[in-house]
């Protein structure tokens, strides 16, 4: 698939040192490198899932990132909310994202949105990115940002996570011509859901956290920069607890159906 984002011209001669070991990677190099700095992605969550996202992204040198979370840390989330610290409590985890990324990447620049994403401002908050990933914890935002996402025709990187148990996958319904786009009423059809369990109801395991979200930042690389091939069409599904991971193909639901 082709690359995302337009590269810049140059990097500063530090993030040329800082990023050396993506110049040497076949199908990132400097000029995939110079996409990442070009590139704004949308973070929806700052929680588990939005944690690590955020501390690879800045890390791998993307040059905007939009965290979208209108909470505050608590001390039950520092068992897999690898972002903030003992000194973040009842502190903006949007707060959180600012000082991490700094600390990671001097050219990366945190936008910080501390709203509750909806129906009614999803475009908003999005509007401008070049990619969103959805790290949110409930299917009501989840619907939210991939309606917003088809009204701005970018791609959803997508991850869930409960007790051993996480998904990721790719949704995109204006994907590039001659590939068929796939949203997420294709892995859960609209009103079939309910709510599921919530963390503080059956658990989750905090490294499984990290194991998802790095599967979701090197989705969101991938796109950034046209390397490999993108989780659309197919969705990772891990089972922590039995050390299995395995591969699910997914269609758009239409195409399912035989003519």
């Amino acid at each position: 698939m082709q690359p995302l984002v337009e590269p810049i011209d140059a990097l500063a001669p530090t993030e040329l040192i800082r990023t050396a070991r993506h110049a040497v990677l076949a199908g990132i190099g400097n000029e995939g490198q110079r996409r990442l700095a070009a590139a704004r992605v949308a973070v929806i969550g700052a929680g588990g899932l939005g944690s690590p996202v955020i501390l690879a992204l800045a890390a791998a040198g993307v040059g905007e990132i939009v965290v979208i979370d209108d909470d505050v840390v608590d001390g039950s989330n520092l068992q897999r909310q690898v972002l903030h610290r003992l000194g973040d409590l009842d502190r903006p985890k949007v707060d959180s994202a600012v000082r991490a990324a700094a600390d990671l990447s001097p050219t990366t620049r945190v936008i910080p949105r501390a709203e509750r994403l909806d129906a009614d401002n999803a475009v908003r908050l999005m509007e401008g990115a070049h990619l969103v990933v959805d790290g949110s914890d409930t299917f009501g935002t989840r619907e939210a940002v991939a309606s917003g996402a088809d009204a701005l025709g970018i791609p959803v990187v997508w991850g869930a996570v409960q007790e051993f148990a996480g998904q990721a996958t790719v949704f995109w319904s204006r994907p590039p011509a001659g590939v068929s786009p796939i949203s997420l009423h294709d892995l859960y059809p609209a009103d079939s859901t309910g709510e599921p369990p919530t963390c503080e109801q059956v658990g989750v395991l905090g490294s499984l956290c990290l194991q998802i979200g790095g599967i979701l930042a090197t989705e969101a690389v991938k796109l950034i920069t046209g390397a490999g091939d993108p989780l659309l069409g197919r969705v990772v599904v891990i089972d922590a607890l039995r050390g299995r991971q395995r591969e699910v193909p997914l269609l758009a639901r239409a195409s399912a159906v035989p003519a």
